[in-house]
C-alpha cells in the first residue's frame, strides 16, 4: 500500500517559502526606500536653494539696494576711512522683507509635484530616465532664520572689497512613499558689495564677521 504524503509538510514548506519571500521584499523595499530618500533629499535641497536665491535676487532688485544704503562710511580730513557703521534699521527692514519673500517662495514649493524616475534609484546611468516616476513632496517646517554677515577681501593695491551676505536656514520635511524625514537647508547669498579705496581700520578687517560680527543682526520669520 502506498503511503500518502502528509499535507502538513507541504503547508509548512509553503509557509516557510512565503516568509522568506516576504522578508526579501521587505529588505529590498527598505534598501530602495533609503536610496530614493537620499536622491529626493538632494533634489529637494537643490530646488529650495535655487528658489531662495532667485527670491533674494528679485527682492534685492526691487529694493534697488546699494552698498551706501546699508553701510555708512566716515572719512577723516585726509580721505582715509575712519569709521564704518551699519544702518541697523535699514538692514533689518531689508532682511525681514527678503525673508518674508523667501518664506512665501518655500511655501509655494509645498503645492508643486516632484518625481524621480525609478531608474535613478538603481544607480545605473543608462537607466537613469527609465521606469515609472516615483513622486515626492517638500514641506517647509517652522520658521526661516536669517543672519547678516560681511567680509573684507583684498581687491588690489590699496583696495578692499567689502561684501555683505544674507544667510538663511530653514527646515524642510521631505515626504516619499513610506518615509518622511526633515533636513536643514542653509543658503548664503551676497546682498551687495563695494570696492573701498584706501586703508581700512584693522578693527573692522580682523573681526570675524566684519562690521556685523558673528551674526550680530539676525532674526526669524514665521
Amino acid at each position: 500500500m502506498l503511503k500518502r504524503k502528509r499535507p502538513y509538510k507541504t503547508i509548512i514548506a509553503l509557509v516557510f517559502f512565503s516568509i522568506i519571500l516576504i522578508l526579501f521584499f521587505v529588505l529590498v523595499d527598505i534598501k530602495l526606500r533609503d536610496v530614493f530618500y537620499d536622491i529626493a533629499e538632494i533634489k529637494a535641497v537643490q530646488l529650495a536653494t535655487e528658489a531662495v536665491q532667485k527670491s533674494i535676487q528679485q527682492e534685492a532688485a526691487e529694493e534697488k539696494l546699494q552698498y551706501q544704503d546699508l553701510i555708512i562710511v566716515h572719512k577723516d580730513n585726509q580721505g582715509r576711512v575712519a569709521l564704518m557703521q551699519a544702518d541697523a534699521l535699514k538692514v533689518n527692514r531689508v532682511a525681514t522683507n527678503i525673508t518674508i519673500a523667501v518664506q512665501k517662495t518655500l511655501e509655494d514649493l509645498r503645492w508643486q509635484s516632484f518625481s524621480i524616475p525609478f531608474g535613478q534609484i538603481l544607480g545605473v546611468p543608462i537607466l537613469a530616465n527609465c521606469g515609472p516616476r516615483v513622486k515626492y513632496s517638500i514641506m517647509p517646517v517652522g520658521t526661516v532664520r536669517f543672519s547678516i554677515t560681511d567680509k573684507f577681501d583684498s581687491a588690489g593695491i590699496n583696495q578692499t572689497r567689502h561684501t555683505i551676505y544674507l544667510n538663511f536656514d530653514t527646515n524642510l520635511r521631505i515626504i516619499i512613499p513610506s518615509k518622511t524625514a526633515e533636513t536643514v537647508v542653509s543658503t548664503q547669498v551676497p546682498l551687495t558689495e563695494s570696492i573701498i579705496v584706501g586703508g581700512i581700520p584693522e578693527t573692522f578687517v580682523t573681526v570675524p564677521g566684519g562690521i556685523f560680527g558673528s551674526g550680530a543682526i539676525n532674526g526669524t520669520v514665521k
